[in-house]
């Protein structure tokens, strides 16, 4: 796989997201919520409970805060009616967009979605319109600054618990693996004790980037991230730019 770094975006984004912590927990907490209705609370168990955590623990989540969230969703799971939906759609020039969200009502959803498709002069598209132009991989970030092992050793723990591909990057080191052996590579990482900057059962990885450089586009395209984000329901957005 081509390498194409998006580190430093994602460090941008938890850097951003340091100040509303609340927020990124809460939607951390719905997919935990919703994962224990399906799977149970035990996450040896329920192997998504456990990338789940893994993730959670990616993005600085106290561990007493997972506990209190699978001990609620266990404890309540009637009260657990989030479904997942999923709007594909185009931001300007053509910029593909994937947003997947976890909500109890979808009318106001899609609503908020296209709204914010719509402001940022864009167009919520049909289901399939753009998901063919991403690969679904599972993904797992190394920042080099937190990991003091060699690029090689990294690699091989990798691959040889399943990785299917390897990339070092200017910032971090990137392991990608097929959804269904996430989980057996990211436990390889864990067991060598490399630390995680982000670890993804599922994303969505673009076959091709875009570049914007017309000064409304930019602006356009970052109305259409920044609204999404502020939208509780919306768990990811998936997208080409090339920012």
């Amino acid at each position: 796989m081509s390498g194409h770094s998006k580190f430093a975006n994602i460090k941008h984004k938890k850097e951003r997201n340091d100040s509303a912590k609340g927020k990124i927990f809460t939607k951390l907490g719905r997919e935990i919520a919703v994962c224990v209705k399906e799977g149970g609370a035990d996450p040896n168990a329920n192997s998504r409970l456990k990338d789940l955590i893994a993730k959670a623990k990616s993005n600085n989540m106290p561990n007493d805060t997972i506990d209190r969230s699978i001990k609620k969703a266990a404890g309540d799971l009637n009260a657990v009616n989030y479904e997942m939906v999923s709007y594909e759609g185009y931001g300007p020039n053509g910029i593909a967009i994937i947003v997947d969200a976890l909500t109890d009502n979808k009318n106001r959803t899609a609503s908020n979605v296209r709204n914010a498709f719509t402001k940022g002069y864009g167009n919520v598209g049909t289901q399939g319109c753009v998901s063919f132009m991403f690969d679904k991989r599972g993904q797992i970030i190394i920042d080099k600054e937190e990991c003091d092992m060699a690029a090689d050793d990294i690699m091989m723990i990798a691959l040889d618990a399943g990785a299917e591909d390897f990339s070092e990057e200017e910032d971090s080191f990137e392991v990608f693996t097929d959804p269904d052996t996430f989980s057996v590579v990211r436990e390889a990482l864990e067991k060598a004790k490399i630390p995680m900057a982000q670890a993804e059962v599922v994303t969505m990885i673009p076959q091709t980037w875009v570049e914007l450089k017309d000064e409304k586009d930019l602006k356009n395209m970052q109305k259409i991230l920044d609204l999404l984000d502020e939208d509780d329901d919306v768990q990811e957005v998936y997208h080409n730019w090339d920012e």
